[in-house]
């Protein structure tokens, strides 16, 4: 439904629910009943709907341009389809959503599980597939089917729709034993596996592919039971008009490909941060840098970088293609969010120079609002992680590597503090909460592997160049 034609409907809707109430209340005695579009019309009378969710990579977290998160946007929309504002609490534990959507919220959105007959809840219809999988550690015999997780330490989220499968299993695997981790996250879960707290873990497929690269020792192992349906919740006793205006938005959703393109972009990329082989770079380095190097060139002269540093940033970002897209709308060479671009001046993102300017002039911008005391390579390596989480989030960081007992002045330290704002227990404690921790991490790692190739190339070339000129100097032959 079109916005314009969507504002039109709900205030004629607003109208004429007001003359029905008016009828209704005039015909009925006090305390026959409630309307049947009680909730809604409590929404579109308040002009915003209130959504419990949690903070995780599927759902909603701080990104780098602002709140981010496939149930975020979703929720987002769906404010937009009703046409009042969204209100948005993440302070939930996973176990504390459903709760909180039969206290006083108007919708519950965390990745929940369609559970059928839950007291005092109605779902909406299914909005995408979860099919349950087990990842177990790197170095264990290959785990092949659910047999061979009898004997194992074996971990999964309560309240995550994981473990009534598990439930099922252990009817023909009696010795098949678990843990159900209760006011954790993926993350976490992930974690244990990693550093061997677990042999194996229970989750949903698309979580996996979230957070593979930032635990390298968990692998893949197989779909176990049906997928389940994640779902909307919504508070029963109120009248069914909320929900059904969930379910005709999210058929609209569907039927027009926008929910398909939202899942492309969350859960279809997981190769953002990938290390590019070295065959590839140098092919991009003969094709693609040339375009491209006397503009870096340029940005270096006026930030006072390595232009190298700086081409090394653009390939991590877009591999150096002025037409990229990420999954998430940041754009162009240096993939530069909107609301930064118009900071830096920034008309057009995917014209290079401007692209190439803006983003070396913003990261020159984070090294100077980083803290005084952060010194030599500690305060570029942090400088081009805040590039990547943003600087809030690597503030946070350092906060985290001080309460650890660590110096937030040196990387070493903050890298390894970083990850830990994926977990609960650690992000409770942050400004900016949650966050893809990882990622800057890797996003690091990988920029410097792309900056010492780039002074390899252009060492090898000058060698190259003045071997022949020496040549040509002993033969007597002019250049």
């Amino acid at each position: 439904m079109p916005t314009l034609y969507c504002r039109h409907f709900l205030a004629h809707y607003r109208l004429y629910w007001a003359v029905i109430s008016i009828v209704w209340l005039t015909l009925v005695p006090a305390g026959a009943g409630k309307t049947p579009h009680e909730h809604l019309d409590r929404v579109l009378e308040k002009d915003f709907i209130t959504a419990h969710t949690r903070t995780t990579p599927t759902t909603y977290f701080e990104g780098r341009q602002g709140p981010t998160g496939f149930e975020y946007e979703l929720l987002h929309r769906f404010a937009e389809y009703l046409g009042v504002s969204l209100n948005l609490d993440a302070r939930h534990s996973p176990d504390e959503v459903l709760d909180a959507v039969r206290g006083q919220g108007d919708i519950g959105a965390a990745a929940l599980p369609l559970s059928p007959n839950t007291p005092g809840l109605h779902y909406t219809r299914p909005i995408i597939d979860m099919q349950p999988l087990v990842v177990y550690r790197r170095g264990l015999y290959a785990i092949n089917g659910p047999a061979d997780l009898e004997g194992l330490t074996v971990g999964t989220l309560s309240a995550s729709g994981t473990e009534q499968m598990l439930e099922t299993l252990k009817d023909t695997l009696p010795e098949l034993e678990w843990q159900a981790l209760e006011g954790s996250e993926i993350a976490e879960l992930l974690a244990m596996v990693e550093n061997e707290e677990l042999d194996a873990a229970v989750i949903f497929d698309h979580q996996f592919r979230v957070n593979r690269l930032f635990f390298p020792n968990v692998e893949r192992g197989f779909a176990v039971g049906e997928p389940r349906s994640l779902v909307w919740a919504l508070p029963a006793g109120q009248g069914l008009g909320l929900l059904e205006a969930a379910d005709r938005f999210l058929d609209e959703q569907r039927e027009n490909g926008a929910l398909e393109r939202l899942i492309s972009r969350y859960f279809g990329h997981d190769d953002y941060l990938e290390y590019v082989g070295t065959r590839t770079f140098l092919s991009h380095l003969d094709q693609r840098l040339p375009e491209f190097a006397p503009l870096f060139k340029r940005a270096a002269l006026e930030t006072g970088f390595d232009w190298k540093l700086l081409a090394a940033v653009g390939y991590q970002e877009s591999h150096w293609d002025a037409d990229a897209v990420s999954p998430t709308g940041v754009r162009g060479v240096m993939m530069l969010t909107l609301p930064t671009a118009s900071d830096l001046g920034v008309q057009n993102r995917r014209d290079p120079a401007q692209s190439i300017d803006g983003g070396a002039r913003y990261l020159r911008s984070l090294m100077e609002r980083l803290p005084e005391e952060i010194l030599g390579d500690n305060r570029l390596y942090m400088a081009m992680a805040a590039y990547n989480v943003g600087l809030g989030h690597l503030l946070d960081a350092r906060d985290i590597a001080q309460m650890r007992g660590g110096d937030p002045n040196l990387w070493a330290d903050v890298r390894e503090a970083l990850p830990l704002l994926q977990q609960r227990r650690w992000h409770s404690q942050t400004r900016y909460g949650f966050a893809r921790g990882g990622e800057p991490v890797i996003y690091v790692r990988n920029i410097r592997r792309y900056y010492e190739m780039l002074s390899y190339v252009e060492r090898s070339r000058q060698q190259f160049f003045q071997l022949g000129q020496t040549g040509l100097a002993q033969t007597g032959a002019s250049p």
